[in-house]
């Protein structure tokens, strides 16, 4: 199986907030980012995107009947949501830092929780009788993603970055 995971486009947010499960408005066109996207994708592919609006306004836009799944969204970040990275206390940042597996910010997920939702999507998706498909989603659930597939270490996949808009192909055995 191929997957193509897209990162949505830019969202409208200032830079440096904490953001994750926020449902943000995106703040360009949309149908442009759309434009810049089909041609890196094979057509007629099912897409799966995350419900969060920057997910799903993309997904409406490169498909007409996106599947939407709530294991595809962004971390919790909880009670960190929407404030300033530099306001969130130094010593939650290194008990995150120092296990980003099991720590969870106060009232949202760890990264192990992301991990397990984000698997448990991919194994269901490899049950299905599709070769390749197409899915709308954030850096977090790349990040995942291409570390199970690329067999990388804990470290390693945490630290991938991804561009807006940017399209990353996997293959799974």
């Amino acid at each position: 199986m191929h997957l193509f995971l897209i990162r949505h486009p830019t969202p409208d947010v200032a830079p440096g907030i904490c953001y994750g499960r926020t449902d943000l408005a995106l703040a360009a066109d949309v149908a442009a980012a759309a434009a810049r996207i089909r041609p890196q994708v094979p057509d007629d592919l099912p897409v799966y995107s995350s419900p969060l609006r920057r997910c799903r306004e993309l997904a409406a836009a490169l498909h007409p009947a996106p599947r939407h799944d709530d294991r595809l969204m962004e971390m919790d970040f909880g009670d960190w949501e929407m404030q300033p990275w530099q306001h969130i206390q130094r010593e939650a940042l290194d008990g995150w830092a120092a296990d980003p597996l099991g720590y969870a910010p106060p009232g949202g997920e760890s990264v192990g929780e992301l991990q397990r939702r984000v698997h448990g999507f991919l194994d269901e998706l490899v049950t299905q009788d599709i070769d390749r498909a197409l899915l709308v989603t954030h850096a977090g659930v790349m990040k995942v993603l291409v570390g199970r597939v690329r067999a990388l270490p804990v470290r390693e996949w945490m630290s991938l970055s991804f561009d807006y808009e940017g399209v990353v192909r996997i293959a799974l055995d």
